[in-house]
């Protein structure tokens, strides 16, 4: 049998590196807010001729508009983050856009006030604080005839924690290499990681609630890895045919929904690893210290 508790320490040691690497990043790089979080344009153009992003990028700062973010969306159109454009700078910039640079389609254009980036933010971290709280609480109230409840979702939102910093940090290289934003799709993206990982968490502990009422003999530690083995195989399959279904969102789908499908593969990845290794592991130690 799978001695999975046994070696909690380098399980901890893996998520305290993991954890300082994103610490580290976030620090280092910060995360670079999307138009709903920071206000601004963003204008989805194609090109009826071959215009490279060096091009667009010249012009653009010909035109006045020199601090800008460009990134390839698809296989020929370009994404250009702005300052926040009235209508009449819209139709300008696509004027001299189309004056030097020759005919071209705005596909997609949305412009956000400072007002309501800063609602949206605000809204945002309500969100997540909100899932959080009720997560806790209501774990606690599930398993409120085992000892200590509170311990069960305590632990869960530690996992939950781990699996969001390394979201927010892989992003954050992400955003300090290749420029990606956090946008509403990542947030979506982070709420639907918490559901999974916790749903994951659950059926482990639901399994350790089962065990101890069947087998009250055996020791808290040997129960805990009992039933982490019987739902080993679940939860990596679980895991993997919904980490087939992401892949293929990425691959086909195209960048609409890019941060969310990311933020999934990450997050069902790290929420796997937390639901087996970091959330089951830490009752273990809570329990041996009292």
């Amino acid at each position: 049998m799978f001695d999975i508790v046994g070696k909690r320490r380098w399980f901890f040691v893996v998520a305290g590196i993991v954890a300082l690497v994103c610490i580290i990043a976030l620090s280092t790089f910060g995360l670079k807010a999307g138009i709903e979080f920071s206000s601004g344009s963003v204008m989805t153009v194609g090109f009826e001729q071959d215009v490279s992003q060096d091009e667009l990028k010249e012009t653009l700062a010909e035109l006045g508009y020199a601090n800008v973010i460009i990134q390839h969306v698809g296989k020929e159109d370009m994404l250009i983050r702005l300052p926040e454009l009235s209508g009449e700078a819209k139709t300008e910039l696509e004027t001299g856009l189309t004056e030097k640079l020759g005919s071209l389609e705005v596909k997609e254009f949305d412009a956000v006030s400072p007002l309501v980036a800063t609602e949206t933010a605000r809204n945002a971290g309500i969100a997540v604080a909100v899932a959080s709280i009720g997560i806790l609480l209501y774990i606690a109230w599930a398993f409120r005839r085992m000892p200590h409840p509170f311990r069960y979702g305590v632990c869960a939102l530690i996992a939950l924690v781990h699996d969001a910093l390394v979201a927010l940090g892989i992003f954050s290289i992400l955003g300090g290499i290749l420029g990606w934003e956090v946008n509403l799709m990542f947030v979506t993206g982070i709420l639907a990681v918490i559901g999974y990982s916790v749903n994951n968490t659950v059926v482990v502990f639901d399994r350790i609630r089962e065990n101890l009422m069947k087998d009250a003999k055996s020791g808290f530690e040997a129960v805990v890895n009992n039933s982490l083995v019987e739902t080993l195989s679940r939860s990596l399959n679980t895991s993997l045919t919904t980490l087939f279904v992401i892949v293929a969102l990425l691959l086909f789908v195209g960048a609409t929904i890019q941060n969310f499908s990311v933020v999934l593969l990450i997050g069902v990845i790290a929420g796997t690893y937390s639901s087996i290794c970091i959330a089951p592991t830490l009752l273990v130690v809570w329990r041996k210290r009292g």
